[in-house]
Order: structure tokens, then C-alpha cells, then sequence
């Protein structure tokens, strides 16, 4: 169960597991902090693991307005202060790594190293970065759950799904279109005029080789603008890494932020 907190407003659910430095855990646009369950054994033992659902998401309490990157920004410092941190390790996948990145520029002493996985540049939004994939999973999502076989193989190589049949109806539990998800989307939408190239820490950028939503090319254009960053492109893995390979992801951000 989670704890409760007031961020901005917002009565916030969070939990903070492990013992060690803390790494802040941002997850992606219609996911939750329970997306980092799979992970999080691997990373417990040696960090304070702290993950949370943004707004509009997992049981936060609604916000009355699309929130923008930089109130996500200020909600994650915000809960690291509440907590005690004056700083943390980030990690951020998808749109979390939008909002890591914002949190870098707007909050710069708040990350000691940031993880950005399966994500892209702040400036550039999903639609305009990737118009073709953006489409199909706005047609596909629109189609629930008639299309969550379909989704799914957009987010997992044929693979995993072989492997992992419960997979592919995963979708099929996707929470109706509503006012709640309508502003999420605007969220994700949200393209803040930020400098990414102000961001002094260390960064490591991970990729899946087969990633249909954030393609390979996308998250690794990132270090063009980033002045530290090293990468990591995760072979026969898609967009959903944590779900995936849950290991081995944690064995590279134990590594990066030993």
C-alpha cells in the first residue's frame, strides 16, 4: 500500500523501499509507479527506492488542469524534498525522461545522475518525433480492448510476447478514454522551452533494439545535446525494458550509479 502526500495541491501516493541512496523512479505517460515493480528487487538492496504516481495517474489524486513538464518537474523535487533528500539518482523511462529532463534543467541540484530510457529529447514532442507510431497507438488505444493484442505487439518484440501470453491482453485492462486520461495526454504533449543542453550531470541513455514507440535513433539523439552522456541499447528488447528485461536493467543502473 502507499503513503500519501500533498505535492502542489495534489494528494500524491509514493513508497520508498530499500535502504542506500535514494534513485527517484519517474514512470512513463499512461503508467504508474507499479511500473517498476518488476525492477525494483534488483535495486532495493543498495538504493531507497522511490517511486510515485504522477498526476493524473495510479491513485494521485486528479488535477483540475493538464499539468505541465515543469509542474511534473516541481512535483519530483518537491517529494524529494518532503522526504528528506536534497538530492537523488533519476530514472526515467518514456515520458518519465521528459520529465527527468525537466527536473535537471529547472532543478539542477537535485539529480546526482540521470538514467533516461526509451525517451527523447524535451523540445520535440512524440507526435512530431514519431508521427506514423503516434497515430497507430492514438487509433489502437481509441479501439480498446478490441486492439490490445495489437498494442501490445507494439510495445514487445513477438519474443517476449511468445513467451509472456498474459501479455498480450494486457491492454485490455487500459482505463476508458476520460477527462483524467485526456489530460495526461495534453501532458505528454507539453513541449517547455528548456535547454537540455544546460544538464551538467552524467547521463546514461538506454534503448531497445527493437523499440516500435521510442525507436533506437530517437532516445540516442539525446547525445547530441546532453554534455555527459554514455548509452546502452538493449538487444531483442522493446519499449517496455522494465517489463522485459527487468535485470538487466537494474544491473546497468547499479553499474552507472555505483
Amino acid at each position: 500500500m502507499p503513503d500519501f502526500i500533498d505535492l502542489g495541491g495534489i494528494r500524491t501516493a509514493y513508497e520508498a523501499v530499500g535502504s542506500g541512496p535514494p534513485l527517484l523512479m519517474l514512470h512513463g505517460a499512461e503508467g504508474s509507479r507499479r511500473q517498476f515493480e518488476a525492477v525494483r528487487p534488483y535495486l532495493a538492496d543498495r538504493y531507497t527506492v522511490i517511486t510515485y504516481d504522477q498526476r493524473d495517474c495510479g491513485e494521485t489524486t486528479d488535477a483540475l488542469q493538464p499539468a505541465t513538464l515543469a509542474e511534473l518537474a516541481d512535483d519530483a523535487a518537491a517529494l524529494l524534498e518532503a522526504l528528506g533528500h536534497g538530492s537523488a539518482f533519476v530514472f526515467g523511462t518514456s515520458f518519465g525522461g521528459r520529465v527527468a529532463q525537466a527536473l535537471a534543467v529547472l532543478h539542477p541540484g537535485c539529480p546526482r545522475r540521470l538514467v533516461l530510457a526509451h525517451t527523447w529529447p524535451l523540445p520535440v514532442s512524440i507526435a512530431q518525433a514519431s508521427p506514423q507510431v503516434a497515430s497507430e497507438i492514438a487509433r489502437l488505444r481509441a479501439e480498446l480492448p478490441s486492439s490490445a493484442e495489437a498494442l501490445a505487439a507494439l510495445f514487445h518484440p513477438p519474443a517476449f510476447l511468445d513467451a509472456h501470453p498474459a501479455a498480450r491482453a494486457h491492454f485490455k485492462a487500459a482505463p476508458p478514454r476520460s477527462a483524467r486520461s485526456e489530460r495526461r495526454a495534453a501532458a505528454v504533449e507539453d513541449r517547455p522551452a528548456l535547454d537540455i543542453g544546460t544538464i551538467a550531470q552524467p547521463a546514461l541513455l538506454i534503448a531497445g533494439e527493437l523499440d516500435r514507440v521510442v525507436p533506437t535513433a530517437l532516445t540516442l539523439s539525446l547525445a547530441e545535446q546532453l554534455r555527459d552522456s554514455r548509452a546502452v541499447v538493449l538487444p531483442g528488447v522493446g519499449h517496455l525494458s522494465l517489463a522485459q528485461v527487468p535485470e538487466v536493467v537494474a544491473g546497468h543502473v547499479r553499474t552507472f550509479c555505483a
